[in-house]
């Protein structure tokens, strides 16, 4: 099995990173995101739950610290060839390791970057690198070189995109004949991921989220499964995968005739999300597509029941989130350009009412007007 993508993708990207190594004046860096692996080399595990680290240089010299348990998955994956493992054993400790094989790359007293904000690296593991480093060389908080260079989509990458907005479309629409009054959330969870697997898709980043009842309002699975009522509401989040890369969509569905407060809360999300949509374009930032989530839906009283973000970058992913770094929040200086996968949410949860409602899908941007990459309408979905 090769990497996913052609050796000239995998070449240009790294050129794209010793530039920006350089512009850090970065000697080296180590990465321990486990998407920036995938994305700069193909090497794709889970074993990131454990310490491992890929060192890059500024000449563009890669090696990779893992565990055995790993050292055939690089292999099989990836287009690293320095391979070095690291030994399970009482109070091993790896960042020692790792600090060793610095001083054998000639990395003594170099300006050294490292990945610090990512699920691939655990507090414990943090102060033992740390400890090792801090007279190794210069150390900085380079959490989001690589983050940041994933943000823009190349047309390899974008089949994957569009390839993941399928199989989206394909989850809900396996879901929707089995959306009734006694329904088991269980057998519709289960139809969705069906789809995507069937449809050679991937395992998301995050588990679905599906709740009625009460639980339509919660923006997090939770365990335990319950059967629609006559009269429900029904929230589901999930997403597409292929080769990793994730395009997610999010509705609120009615079981029954809905509540006019439900009507109410369509209209204000529909309302956001067109008016967000101009403001997908370059020239605009993400902030400002929070800004204009904001101002809708507090002229129409509904401070207290949206959310502080509306949105955020989707690319390769891996568990426990299929959440890129950027995100629509308020302020953010996130400028928005061309090849850019973003997911917008409209998220309205009524605590008060007891009435939930959603609206959400994948966007392409382009250097004009952003493209939508579901088949399906924003309407509301009634059963």
């Amino acid at each position: 099995m090769a990497p996913r993508f052609a050796p000239e993708e995998y070449s240009g990207r790294l050129e794209r990173l010793l530039m920006a190594m350089k512009e850090e004046r970065l000697d080296a860096l180590l990465l321990f995101a486990q998407e920036s692996m995938y994305w700069l080399t193909g090497y794709d595990t889970f074993g990131f739950c454990f310490f491992q680290s890929l060192i890059v240089k500024a000449d563009g010299q890669m090696s990779l610290l893992t565990r055995s348990a790993d050292l055939r998955q690089a292999r099989h994956t990836s287009t690293i060839e320095n391979i070095t493992v690291w030994t399970d054993r009482a109070n091993a400790d790896p960042t020692v390791e790792l600090k060793n094989l610095l001083d054998e790359m000639d990395l003594l007293g170099a300006r050294i970057g490292v990945e610090y904000d990512t699920h691939g690296l655990t507090g414990t593991n943090t102060r033992r690198l740390d400890n090792q480093l801090q007279s190794f060389g210069k150390i900085i908080d380079a959490s989001y070189v690589v983050s940041n260079l994933r943000l823009t989509k190349s047309p390899a990458e974008i089949v994957h995109v569009r390839k993941a907005a399928k199989l989206a479309d394909a989850a809900l629409d396996a879901a929707l004949p089995l959306i009734e009054p006694g329904a088991r959330e269980a057998d519709l969870l289960a139809a969705m991921q069906g789809a995507v697997l069937a449809g050679d898709g991937e395992y998301p980043g995050n588990e679905f989220i599906i709740g009625s009842g009460d639980d339509a309002l919660l923006c997090r699975s939770k365990s335990g499964r319950r059967k629609l009522n006559k009269t429900d509401q029904l929230t589901l989040e999930w997403a597409g995968t292929s080769a990793r890369y994730h395009a997610a969509m999010m509705r609120t569905i009615m079981i029954g005739k809905p509540k006019q407060r439900h009507i109410e809360l369509f209209d204000a999300c529909l309302d956001a999300i067109q008016q967000i949509e101009p403001v997908l374009t370059t020239g605009h930032t993400f902030g400002e597509v929070f800004d204009v989530h904001a101002r809708v839906m507090d002229e129409r009283g509904l401070a207290r029941h949206r959310l502080n973000a509306c949105g955020y970058s989707l690319g390769a992913r891996f568990a426990p989130s299929w959440m890129e770094h950027q995100m629509f929040y308020q302020g953010s200086p996130q400028p928005i350009e061309p090849d850019m996968s973003l997911f917008v949410h409209m998220i309205i949860m009524d605590s008060d009412a007891g009435v939930a409602m959603t609206l959400g899908q994948t966007y392409l941007t382009t250097p004009g007007a952003p493209e939508a990459l579901s088949k399906h309408k924003l309407e509301l979905i009634q059963r």
